[in-house]
């Protein structure tokens, strides 16, 4: 099985498409592996079916050149931070072994989110730990958790400007269909945009804010080490 470099955590399949594609095709075109693992199906939302979101994920993960995704298979709006969810993703993490783990703020409106948010620390941190369950695979901790935001704004620990990765990002989250607001009603949309347009809103309110025209924010916990001061002089 192959390891990776990076983990993107995401509650429900398009979650980690929507926030973080400019990351995903920014690693994945300097040489690194990337894998997706999501929480749920999706298969509670008000638009698509289980099986839609499946075979929409499978093509954004092509899309964006995605070396493997994965599902946790829990419940949809019913995602819990108990032994057996965190024994799902601390095997994840011990069999893909990746330096940087990526996954939800905690910060955040969906009940699903901030307990991906919960999950994600508890797996990181036990991942690491020797002595705990041992038939899951060798330790393995991430070197760094990076938090990314969903549906609520954060302030920012850093922001990666993706303004040459504009259109596809978009081509990414396209891959939703299901997800897409078309010409039916906005009632069941977030904020009444669908998914594209709120990446956009998003990416170019932090991007006016740092710069450039479009970025996406990061959180991470205490001071990012630079070894060089060379991406602050522009």
């Amino acid at each position: 099985m192959a390891h990776c470099d990076a983990l993107f955590l995401g509650p429900h399949p398009d979650d980690v498409e929507i926030a973080c594609s400019g990351a995903i095709l920014r690693l994945v075109s300097s040489g690194k592996k990337v894998a997706i693992v999501d929480c749920t199906g999706g298969e509670m939302g008000s638009r698509g079916t289980a099986a839609e979101r499946k075979q929409e994920a499978v093509a954004a993960a092509a899309a964006l050149g995605v070396t493997e995704r994965r599902n946790l298979d829990l419940p949809d709006t019913a995602v819990a931070v108990d032994e057996d969810s965190v024994r799902r993703l601390v095997r994840a993490l011990r069999e893909l072994r990746p330096q940087l783990l990526f996954a939800p703020h905690e910060k955040d409106v969906h009940p699903d989110h901030v307990a991906a948010a919960q999950l994600a620390s508890k797996a990181w941190f036990f991942a690491g730990l020797r002595r705990y369950e041992p038939d899951l695979g060798e330790p393995h901790r991430p070197r760094m958790l990076v938090r990314y935001p969903g549906n609520t704004p954060v302030e920012p620990t850093f922001a990666l400007d993706i303004s040459d990765l504009a259109e596809q990002k978009a081509a990414a989250i396209r891959c939703y269909r299901s997800q897409l607001a078309g010409d039916g009603p906005r009632t069941h949309l977030v904020q009444r945009l669908d998914i594209v347009e709120r990446a956009q809103v998003r990416d170019r309110f932090y991007g006016a804010r740092t710069g450039c025209a479009l970025a996406e924010p990061y959180v991470v916990d205490g001071p990012v080490l630079l070894r060089d001061l060379g991406s602050l002089l522009g």
